[in-house]
C-alpha cells in the first residue's frame, strides 16, 4: 500500500509541475513559428503589402557581407507603393525587414534566441548569397519606416537603414 501511495504521490507532483510550466513554455515558444501573420493597427502604422501589377516605383537594394545595406536610406511619398529589387550580393544569408525600431529590436532579440526561425512576412525577404528578391510594400503613413536585416549578429553590426515617407500634399 505504501508504493501505491509513493507512486500516486510521483504521478501527482510530475503533473503539477507540467502544469504549473506550460504557460512559462508557451510564452517562450511564442513567435518561435513566425508563420505569415494578418498585419494589424500596429503594423499599418508602416504601411501595408502593395497590390500586386499596381504601379509601383523600383527601388534597388543591395545586401552584403560588410553588413550594410546600399542604399541605407530611401525616400519616398506618402501612399507610394515601391517595389524592392533586392539582391544579396554576400555569400552569407540575409533579409530586409521593414518595421518600427522597437518591433525590429523585438525580433532580433527573437531571433538571437531561435536563429534558425523561417519568416513568411509580407514586410520581410530573405535571401542567400547571390539571389534575388522582390518586395513590394505601400507606405501610408508620413514618418519613417525602419529597415534591418535580423540574422544573428547582422542588426548589432549596423545592417539597418530607413525609409523616409514624406507627407502628401492636401489639394
Amino acid at each position: 500500500m505504501k508504493l501505491l501511495n509513493t507512486t500516486t504521490a510521483r504521478l501527482l507532483a510530475a503533473t503539477l509541475l507540467a502544469t504549473a510550466t506550460l504557460p512559462s513554455l508557451a510564452a517562450g515558444m511564442q513567435g518561435m513559428n513566425h508563420a505569415p501573420h494578418q498585419h494589424d493597427a500596429d503594423d499599418a502604422a508602416i504601411g501595408r503589402p502593395g497590390k500586386p501589377g499596381s504601379p509601383a516605383r523600383i527601388v534597388k537594394v543591395d545586401m552584403t557581407d560588410g553588413m550594410r545595406f546600399s542604399p541605407a536610406s530611401v525616400q519616398v511619398k506618402q501612399g507610394e507603393t515601391i517595389r524592392f529589387v533586392v539582391t544579396n550580393s554576400g555569400k552569407l544569408r540575409h533579409e530586409l525587414v521593414l518595421g518600427s525600431a522597437d518591433d525590429l529590436k523585438a525580433h532580433y532579440a527573437a531571433m538571437l534566441k531561435n536563429p534558425d526561425m523561417e519568416h513568411a512576412d509580407a514586410n520581410q525577404i530573405t535571401l542567400d548569397g547571390g539571389k534575388r528578391g522582390e518586395l513590394l510594400w505601400q507606405f501610408d503613413r508620413a514618418g519613417t519606416v525602419q529597415f534591418g536585416c535580423l540574422q544573428p549578429g547582422h542588426y548589432d553590426a549596423g545592417m539597418k537603414g530607413s525609409v523616409t515617407v514624406a507627407a502628401a500634399r492636401s489639394r
